[in-house]
């Protein structure tokens, strides 16, 4: 300050008499927050709690006001209201020019704004003395919603309070138990939680979840029910579930035992002599930025290599034996053995070397399916930095039904009540083809041939057609890319295709090299079928036959269509409709239509006045066994196919036909197996 003896004496100046400093930093009020300021002057009896600090203005008898100038607007509209007079007589304080910079900075710059504990026991003390909502907010200037928010902090238990006023935890996380009263359980949820998984959609779903399903990933990971059964967990069971897998109720108890295997690996990785071990609910996509390390290959000592010399001649005269076929049963053992004993000693063994091992991390978490998955040999950007560098890094389309309009006719037919519509949801269509994709997916993977035609085509696609817009003709994604499917299928751990692909993605993964560097020269080492194999397994993973609610993919559907019937796919070996994956999950109209396409009329006739559960017990009941599938699951018939289903049920000869086939009506078509009377 340059003047420190300015007088600071208060004194009343006419609201009139008082204008906006051109000195002061902050030239802009939210008109909100200049409403705010007149509610709170109002209900304070049209006081202004804190002075206003003005100076003297270039004419006489007027101020500008340097720190104040919410409040100068407030008060002006509601003298503009009529609610104050124009002369209103407001308390100020004088300084001087020379400061009016400084103290407009510190007005504006040093100002906290209240911590939200703190409002909400303001808040409190109000709704305590029995002020509602509304006057509580008009009191303060703020609005109803943000009101109850904070008196919804009430139901938080007051050490989880001191958290936050401590810092030791965050708004968010402090919000989310809202969610529930109980106090002891918030405590149990909070101490629960490892701090990698707390997190506000972890705090609410251990706070409002009753139960953990046996299947849940999170129970597989931990080694299945009866280890949670073993801790002390209490499980509810359905006498009438086969399975018998029961529930478990502790939803706090299930997230620790996660939490302790993952720790429990976590401490082995640390005993290797990484530099940092961290468990996490999912891998951060800083992750996928990071470097990463690999092992090396260990060269075969002397004496594996005589070991596995005189394992090789012991091998040859069973060997013989089997062939010739003379061998008994000891000889065809004991050749077994000693295969197993040699591959165990001719597969290279790989290690970290300890140099890599002190400036990288992994990273541990359980993944989609509720297996371990470790991610080894990560290398921060800050360890890395310290390092030379390495020279050799391099609109759905409408398909409804209509009648013909033809001209009045003098006698009015009765009219027939229409038949009600069915429309899937977009989440069970995306659901739907998300099953079927993964189908022809888990097929194509076991079919190199039909793989290796799917490839070259897409391939010859984009060769011919370099504009792009032929290659919606093919549903391959040949980049390869590959869409997560799991997240489109509400029980992916239940789906036969996808815990196939996992099994192929498992199986590979052990054979092919961790290392990029080594992956060529592996595969050019590799026989032909081999390459077939991984081709097929590759194509397979960029099938892509979804229907999505922004973009029906209707031409790369019909495609994946094409691709299925080379691979003469039966769907009802990979999906089946049930109470769980269809019936329940759709209207009872669908229900109705279901069981009336498979089984007629007569067995769906009392649908329509069952409740929703029964009803999709019920469907499911009767269409076991008769190879129903919802149609978006189904393998569309292809054109040659249609022509001779046409040709059969209308008798006519091809060259008959009077119509063109290619001209008809695009029909839902699918013959089930004849179900039992």
């Amino acid at each position: 300050m340059t003047d420190t003896s300015t007088a600071t004496e208060t004194f009343f100046a006419p609201l009139n008499k008082l204008d906006s400093d051109p000195l002061n930093m902050r030239k802009t009020y939210t008109k909100e927050g200049i409403e705010e300021m007149a509610a709170t002057i109002r209900t304070d009896g049209y006081r202004i709690l804190q002075n206003l600090i003005v100076r003297k203005g270039d004419k006489r008898g007027r101020f500008y006001v340097i720190a104040g100038g919410r409040r100068l607007d407030a008060l002006n509209l509601l003298a503009e209201a009529g609610e104050i007079a124009k002369d209103f007589a407001v308390e100020c304080k004088e300084r001087n020019a020379a400061d009016a910079t400084e103290i407009s900075l510190i007005e504006n710059m040093q100002r906290e704004a209240m911590h939200p504990v703190d409002e909400y026991e303001a808040f409190r003390v109000m709704a305590d003395a029995g002020k509602s909502v509304e006057d509580i907010a008009a009191r303060f200037g703020t609005t109803e919603v943000m009101v109850r928010k904070r008196l919804a902090l009430a139901r938080v238990a007051p050490a989880l309070l001191a958290l936050f006023r401590s810092e030791d935890m965050s708004f968010q996380l402090l919000t989310a138990f809202t969610v529930c009263d109980d106090h002891e359980k918030q405590l149990e949820v909070w101490n629960s939680l490892p701090s990698y998984s707390r997190d506000a959609r972890s705090i609410r779903a251990a706070l409002q979840a009753e139960a953990v399903k046996a299947t849940d990933k999170r129970m597989m990971f931990i080694g299945g029910i009866e280890v949670y059964e073993t801790a002390g967990g209490a499980v509810k069971r359905d006498l009438f579930d086969t399975h018998n897998s029961g529930y478990a109720l502790d939803v706090a108890l299930v997230e620790k035992l996660v939490a302790e295997r993952l720790e429990a690996e976590a401490d082995k990785l640390r005993a290797e002599g990484w530099k940092w071990v961290e468990c996490v609910s999912e891998l951060p996509q800083a992750a996928h930025r990071m470097s990463r390390i690999y092992p090396q290959d260990v060269p075969m000592i002397d004496a594996q290599r005589a070991k596995l010399d005189a394992l090789e001649e012991e091998y040859t005269e069973p060997a013989e034996q089997i062939e010739a076929g003379v061998a008994d049963d000891e000889a065809e053992i004991r050749a077994e053995a000693i295969d197993v004993e040699m591959a165990a000693l001719g597969n290279a063994v790989e290690a970290y070397e300890p140099a890599d091992l002190v400036k990288a991390g992994c990273y541990v978490l359980m993944d989609y399916y509720g297996g371990l998955s470790i991610e080894r040999g990560l290398v921060r950007p800050e360890d890395e930095a310290k390092e030379a560098p390495d020279d050799h890094d391099g609109a759905t389309d409408g398909e409804g039904e209509g009648g013909d309009e033809g001209a009045p006719s003098r006698a009015t037919a009765p009219t027939k009540a229409p038949e009600p519509t069915f429309t899937l949801s977009a989440a069970m269509t995306q659901e739907l083809t998300a099953q079927k994709t993964a189908a022809i997916r888990a097929e194509l993977a076991h079919n190199p041939d039909v793989a290796l035609t799917a490839v070259v085509h897409s391939m010859l696609m984009s060769l011919f057609n370099p504009y792009g817009g032929i290659r919606e003709d093919t549903c391959l994604e040949v980049k390869v890319t590959s869409e997560k499917l799991e997240t489109s299928i509400k029980d992916a751990a239940s789906c036969k295709a996808l815990a196939t692909m996992n099994d192929l993605k498992e199986n590979y993964g052990h054979a092919i090299p961790c290392n990029p560097n080594d992956l060529w020269d592996w595969c050019l080492e590799q026989p032909q079928s081999t390459r077939l194999d991984l081709l097929a397994y590759a194509a397979a993973r960029s099938v892509n036959a979804l229907q999505l609610a922004h973009y029906e993919r209707k031409r790369q559907r019909d495609h994946a269509d094409r691709l299925a019937q080379a691979l003469a796919i039966d769907m009802t070996q990979w999906s089946e409709a049930s109470a769980d994956s269809y019936f329940g999950r759709v209207s009872k109209t669908g229900i109705e239509q279901a069981i009336t396409e498979a089984k007629g009329a007569d067995f769906a006739a009392g649908v329509s006045s069952m409740k929703k559960a029964d009803a999709a017990a019920y469907a499911q009941r009767q269409l076991a066994g008769t190879g129903w599938l919802p149609a978006l699951v189904r393998i569309a018939p292809t054109a040659e196919q249609q022509h001779e289903r046409m040709e059969g049920a209308s008798g006519y000869e091809a060259d008959e036909c009077p119509f063109d086939l290619d001209d008809a009506p695009e029909a839902e078509d699918y013959h089930f197996p004849d179900a039992a009377e």
